[in-house]
């Protein structure tokens, strides 16, 4: 991720140090839920969103230690999605992140425990971190971007529109909006708020049309990609009859959306003093869909 962004690999860096560090101090009351919780926190991946929080607060002259806790709370909120995700009731995928997903380790009852105490978890870690209107307005983005209105709402909509015989593109866009760039453009969003809600409405619109970007070029790469870069069984779109952008605007047409979204982040940014990460950042997404 961001190979020639040094800087993306610092803060992932730093992540992981921190996330280690959180897992030796808690203290479980129950061995085999916090094994399944921590086995997919742990499990690796790009960091997309802590990083994107962390890298944004930075921009914005934020100090590491007040950000980590909301960047180890979205982190937690997005595994516990993909745990749920995977299971035999959603998307009944036995891989993520190149390992056996979690259900298939611990058994489908545990793995929604998992996913339910790391939601929990999360908003323990982010409430104790509230001190200030700064903070309690990055935790109040993150609980919509994550709920019924948001990830949650989009998910219901992904469910409700499988195996549909007509496939609108509304639908599509509802899907995109709410389950992926929710949970993309928080980060960006919480960020700001942390540090006074500088360049909000920039960072915002930047985070929509990255979120939108990106799931679309996990639709084409679940068509064109390789399960060594994906870690997840692919193809699985178009035997399930799912609403994607590949559906909707064929392959083609969808790389050629993602190239207007592409431009649409830079321009969000335009702006920005200190955009050099973001614009590296929307390359990088971009470019996985050649």
């Amino acid at each position: 991720m961001l190979k020639a962004d040094r800087r993306y690999d610092e803060l992932l860096r730093r992540f992981e140090s921190g996330l280690k560090e959180y897992i030796e101090n808690f203290s479980p009351s129950r061995k085999s839920l916090f094994d399944a919780m921590t086995y997919s926190l742990n499990a690796g991946g790009k960091r997309v969103r802590p990083v994107l929080l962390l890298a944004v607060n930075e921009m914005l002259g934020g100090s590491f230690e007040n950000a980590f806790p909301f960047a180890l709370c979205i982190e937690m909120i997005h595994t516990y999605s993909l745990i749920h995700d995977d299971l035999p009731a959603m998307d009944n995928d036995d891989f993520r992140r190149g390992k056996p997903s979690n259900h298939k380790i611990f058994g489908e009852a545990m793995a929604i425990l998992a996913g339910d105490g790391l939601l929990n978890l999360a908003f323990e870690v982010c409430l104790d971190r509230v001190s200030d209107a700064n903070t309690l307005r990055a935790a109040k983005i993150l609980a919509r971007a994550a709920g019924v209105n948001g990830m949650i709402a989009g998910q219901a909509a992904d469910l409700d529109c499988e195996g549909k015989a007509v496939a609108k593109e509304e639908d599509l866009q509802f899907i995109y909006e709410n389950k992926t760039a929710q949970l993309i453009s928080a980060p960006l969003k919480m960020a700001s708020a942390l540090n006074g809600g500088k360049y909000f409405d920039e960072l915002s619109e930047y985070g929509n049309r990255m979120g939108y970007m990106f799931q679309l070029v996990d639709d084409i790469l679940d068509v064109e990609g390789e399960f060594s870069s994906m870690g997840k069984t692919l193809g699985k779109d178009e035997k399930e009859n799912k609403l994607t952008g590949v559906k909707i605007y064929g392959l083609d047409g969808a790389k050629e959306r993602v190239k207007k979204l592409y431009e649409a982040c830079i321009s969000a940014i335009s702006s920005l003093p200190d955009r050099a990460f973001l614009v590296s950042f929307a390359e990088d997404m971009a470019n996985r869909a050649k």
